[in-house]
This record gives C-alpha cells, structure tokens and sequence, in this order.
C-alpha cells in the first residue's frame, strides 16, 4: 500500500512531549510546634507538671518528622518497559514494542517512552511518563493543579492513592483526532499517560470509550511497573 503522508497538524504531534518544568513548586515544611499554654495563678506543683509534661519524649505529642517529606518512591523505573507488550500491541497495531524514551534532563525524577505507528490508514500514539516529586506534598499539589487545568474528565477508582482521566477531541484541516490523557497519583509519584489516534481515511477518530479504556489500560501497566522498579526497600 503506498505511504500516505501525515497532515501537518499530526506531524506536530509526533514530536516528543514536552518537559513539565517541576522547579518553583512548594513543598511545605510541616506543621509548627504549638507553644504551651501557661495560665496564671497555676501552683508552683502544676507548673512543674507542665514541664515534665514538656520533656517526655516519644509519648508526647509534640510533632516529630514533618509528615509532607515522606515519600515512597526514590526513582522513576525504565518507561519503555514499563508496560506489558500485549499492551503495546494490542493499543498502537504496527509499532516496536521497545518504544523511544524521551530525553530528560534529570532522569531520576523524570522519564517518558513513546510508541506511535500508522498501520494503513490508522495512526495511534501511546506515551508514558513517571515523575518522582520530592515529597507526597508536592506530589499532591501538582495532581491537583494538572487535573484543574484538564477539566470535564472523572475519576479512575483503583489506581494509586488518586487516578484521573479525561478524554478530547480535535479537528483541523477536516481531520479528527481524539486524545485520552490519565493522571494517576501513588504517594510522591506522578504517572501520566497520553493516547491518541486518528483515522486517515474516514478522517474519523476512534471512539470515546476505545481511548479512555486504552488509556487506563496502559496507565495499570505503568502503576504496577512504578511499584515493582521505583520503591525503596
């Protein structure tokens, strides 16, 4: 079958998924240690009760390690075998299973692989990315803010401590393309899936639910991967 070039609207989305910049979020630093209350007239007794109170160590409940510093995830796992290949196959027809990971500037904290082929007249792009946040905290903060941005989506129960989805479609040049996007948050870890594809044929793009079901299908594949390759002992 001769080739068929690609419209320059899906060209440019075959480029490789811009970097989140990560710098200038805010991690909190914990809550304050409450002073104690003094009341006057207390007896000379109370008062060294009070300070015996003061001094007990694990039993009282003066505020130890800030909670928003724990974190359960030291490292992003390898994304491009981050997703099982009946998965990759099964969601973009035609492509490597070996997928291209992304260049990052810190691969540590950071790390995307991509698939994308055109079998006939079907093209399909699938991307991953894992985020290693610094704390729970600002792993929190950052879902909300993204899930914010990207309203009309839902929930997606079962995945991580919190999973969102939404699904959109855009045409140019009389061209549909339909995009599911899952942003799923475990602990100090952000991971995020894209799916999308268009019909160049019909002009058509797939279905609502073929999308969103590819998109969270994919996004299981990387929870699970991000816990068996990026947890501390």
């Amino acid at each position: 079958m001769p080739s068929l070039p690609l419209p320059l609207a899906l060209t440019a989305r075959l480029l490789p998924v811009a970097v989140l910049a990560s710098a200038g979020w805010a991690m909190s630093s914990g809550p304050l240690a409450a002073a104690p209350a003094t009341s006057a007239g207390k007896s000379a007794q109370g008062a060294q009760n009070t300070q015996d109170t003061a001094s007990d160590s694990p039993g009282s409940s003066s505020p130890s390690a800030p909670q928003a510093t724990a974190k359960a995830y030291s490292g992003a796992p390898a994304p491009c075998t981050a997703l099982a290949k009946g998965t990759i196959t099964s969601l973009v027809p035609g492509a490597k299973t070996d997928g291209k990971e992304i260049p990052s500037t810190d691969s540590t904290i950071r790390r995307t692989c991509s698939w994308n082929a055109l079998k006939g007249f079907d093209y399909r792009w699938l991307d991953v990315t894992f985020e290693i946040m610094d704390s729970e905290g600002t792993a929190e903060k950052t879902y909300t803010q993204r899930t914010t941005e990207k309203s009309g989506g839902g929930p997606v129960p079962g995945l991580g401590d919190a999973g969102y989805s939404v699904v959109n479609l855009t045409t140019q040049d009389k061209q549909q393309t339909r995009e599911g996007v899952v942003l799923i948050r475990s602990s100090n870890a952000l991971v995020s899936v894209t799916y999308n594809g268009s019909d160049f044929e019909t002009k058509k793009a797939p279905g609502t639910d073929e999308i969103n079901k590819g998109a969270i299908k994919a996004a299981r594949d990387a929870v699970a991967a991000l816990g068996n390759g990026g947890k501390q002992g």
